[in-house]
């Protein structure tokens, strides 16, 4: 019954009441960010959802479009605005992805959504990452989000598709908040953002 309808049904009254209630914090950041990014505030890029069907996910633009002389975007850290910091490192990048829940692309806890070009590289058991829709957080998120290598983060979605049930998708938004409030794995080792997945050695 929580996989086949309740886990959907939940996702839309949730994400709705969720937008109303943060909707001052929307507009909030909204402007902020336009004056950081001059103007641009929302990131919308196309990724695999539930059967690997392509989707816009959208976000809040943490990083500014600075070049380098040659016309190359500088590296991610460079481009990381202070309000773009304080914005991801509070996970709130993360609430226009309330649409894609109310649309149907994505729910509140699944597999994040990864890039299109990453589809080709997965083997048959990561695939099944895209046996359901994916998240705003997940099971990889609450076992340490960007901070974790990529073949440990897929063991964790695949474990989260072979066992989500509503007591699971509770346990993890729970500790969901938890890593928001302590603002643990936002950042990989390496970068300010995940690296790219160049597929399973």
């Amino acid at each position: 019954m929580y996989r086949h309808f309740l886990k959907r049904v939940f996702d839309f009254l949730i994400a709705f009441f969720a937008l109303l209630i943060a909707s001052p914090i929307l507009v909030l950041v909204t402007l902020l960010l336009s004056i950081a990014n001059k103007g641009k505030v929302f990131f919308i890029q196309e990724r695999p959802g539930k059967d690997e069907r392509i989707f816009k996910i959208w976000k809040f633009k943490t990083m500014n479009d600075n070049r380098d002389s040659d016309g190359n975007l500088l590296s991610d850290k460079e481009r990381l605005t202070n309000v773009g910091k304080f914005v991801r490192k509070t996970s709130l990048d993360e609430l226009p992805q309330l649409f894609n829940v109310l649309k149907g692309d994505m729910s509140l806890i699944g597999p994040r959504p990864l890039l299109v070009s990453y589809l080709p590289l997965y083997n048959e058991t990561q695939r099944r990452r895209h046996e359901v829709r994916p998240g705003i957080t997940g099971w990889a998120q609450v076992n340490g989000r960007n901070a974790i290598a990529w073949e440990k983060k897929f063991e964790y979605d695949v474990y989260y598709v072979n066992n989500y049930s509503f007591l699971f998708d509770l346990r993890i938004i729970l500790l969901t908040i938890q890593k928001v409030l302590k603002s643990d794995g936002i950042n990989s080792t390496t970068s300010a953002t995940m690296e790219v997945f160049t597929g399973t050695k």
